[in-house]
């Protein structure tokens, strides 16, 4: 857990450490942090940066989408001791393997820290440090200044060596464990697919609106109530102890629980601010159209008569050989085929604009805390707009379901018909699937979500998914794929081979 210090301490990580300067002759040491070229997600890397910065660490915060060669230059510029690397989405770990050669081949020694919501030691073990030796992962802010002072002090070459030795270790077991994997051919997979019995379970009926529906300035106090708290304790690396694990129970945790209450209640505080003036907007837009599944593939059409196809979602099927009798599944197994039924497809995409800016402000005014606060608040607002604009689909724009549980409780834990999965996430985890779906949606032009070269949703705060309502669709991560796999999906897409492998590096069963 991070124990918040008084918020007059909790400058902006460079403020802090003019502030340790003038009280010290000397700084522990440099540190550069960085979220890589294509993301924009820092509330992790500012946290670390302010806990650095509290630590007498001199911490240069390069911001957001930093290009290999931004951090190359700073390093060098500011002869850096340490860098760190921060990401969230999947591309985000091919830039970090790429920074990392780009070290080695530069003759930049010092070590490389990694850290983010999508990064893990198993893939800095077996995909990063091989590039660089000197790596390490981090798993959250409140270890950053054990590892940076192990880095930096005397007992260097001790703690390093404790991390080629279990790096070695993960990346041998892991690799042994790849030989031991056993795959179906795609033909195999698609022939053990779901057989959904369409006509007697048919689709949902048909949608109560079609095309596109654009939601400007949602109320933000009918969001409030739909807030899941946990990944907010989570963000601040709150953590109770069972069986006060999880919010609401967090407050009576006898470890963490005064902690957890306090910064819950400043957070209500500034949520009512949010609120009562308006300082946030929540946009999004709503995509329901015509839609058949073609093999593997998911094709959405501009009107009834699906002659014109607007869009194509292409999809990715499980390989990795099964112990049960359980199917091999891929997000078109849940639209009907083209030719059996009529069916359709949703997608929606939600912002929430404006936090951006007011951390900025925060930050000028050197209050870290609460530039940090304002993004962590803007976050579970996106989601709970996500989870109040797909109940909205399912009662109102498309009214399969006529009522049903409107508990918050009851919506986070998924007592609902239908699945929302997203691309980048396990059950299809191609990032470039929502160029498909800012395309279908018009969703630059309608609520002003952008995607990033790396298929980064700016900003931040944004929320993006798809809208399967079959009551047999379900969640399932693909797993590693073949190349025959590979090789299928990137003809289907139009792309080189290159193109697809980069792009599905995290999930290819192969080298």
């Amino acid at each position: 857990m991070i124990r918040r210090p008084p918020r007059s301490t909790l400058s902006s990580s460079s403020a802090a450490s003019d502030v340790y300067k003038r009280q010290v002759q000397k700084a522990n040491g440099k540190v550069i942090l960085a979220t890589v070229k294509g993301d924009v997600h820092d509330i992790g890397k500012n946290i670390v940066g302010v806990v650095l910065g509290c630590n007498n660490y001199d911490v240069v915060d390069l911001g957001v989408m930093c290009s290999c060669e931004k951090i190359m230059a700073a390093a060098k510029e500011e002869k850096a001791d340490i860098i760190g690397l921060s990401g969230l989405i999947t591309p985000s770990l091919d830039e970090m393997v790429h920074v990392a050669k780009t070290m080695k081949r530069n003759g930049i020694t010092v070590p490389l820290l990694i850290g983010g919501a999508t990064t893990s030691k198993m893939h800095t073990a077996v995909k990063i440090q091989p590039q660089l030796r000197d790596c390490v992962h981090v798993v959250d802010a409140s270890k950053s200044v054990v590892v940076v002072s192990s880095l930096l002090g005397k007992n260097k070459q001790e703690f390093l060596d404790e991390i080629y030795e279990t790096y070695d270790e993960i990346r041998e077991e892991y690799l042994d464990s790849q030989k031991d994997r056993v795959y179906k051919t795609l033909l195999q997979a698609r022939a053990l697919g779901p057989k959904i019995d369409w006509a007697n379970k048919p689709p949902v009926r048909k949608p109560n609106k079609h095309g596109i529906i654009t939601i400007d300035d949602f109320p933000l106090d009918q969001l409030v109530d739909r807030i899941d708290w946990n990944p907010f304790f989570q963000v601040w690396q709150i953590r109770g102890k069972y069986p006060n694990r999880d919010y609401p129970r967090l407050f009576n945790c006898p470890h963490v629980g005064s902690e957890a209450k306090k910064l819950f209640e400043e957070a209500q505080d500034m949520l009512k601010d949010i609120v009562s003036t308006r300082q946030l907007k929540a946009r999004g837009t709503v995509a329901i159209f015509p839609a058949n599944a073609v093999g593997d593939d998911i094709q959405v059409y501009d009107d009834e008569t699906r002659s014109t196809v607007r869009g194509t979602f292409h999809g990715l099927r499980q390989q990795a050989e099964k112990e049960t009798e359980d199917s091999y599944m891929c997000l078109s197994d849940f639209i009907a085929p083209k030719g059996v039924a009529d069916d359709y497809m949703a997608s929606l995409v939600v912002g929430v604009f404006g936090a951006e800016e007011l951390s900025a402000r925060y930050e000028k005014e050197n209050d870290s805390y609460r530039s940090i606060m304002i993004k962590a608040l803007a976050d579970r607002l996106a989601e709970a707009f996500a989870e109040e604009l797909h109940r909205i689909v399912r009662t109102d724009y498309w009214g399969f379901v006529v009522k049903e549980a409107s508990e918050t409780s009851d919506l986070l834990k998924l007592q609902y018909q239908g699945i929302r999965p997203a691309p980048g996430y396990p059950s299809q985890p191609d990032h470039t699937e929502k160029v498909t779906m800012w395309t279908i949606g018009d969703v630059e032009a309608r609520c002003g979500v952008k995607l990033t070269d790396s298929q980064s949703m700016y900003p931040a705060a944004s929320v993006s998914a798809l809208v399967f309502t079959h009551p047999q669709s379900k969640y399932f991560a693909v797993g590693k794929i073949l190349k025959d796999q590979v090789m299928d999906y990137s003809a289907r897409k139009g792309e080189t081979l290159e193109e697809t492998e980069r792009n599905l590096g995290s999930i290819l069963a192969y080298d």
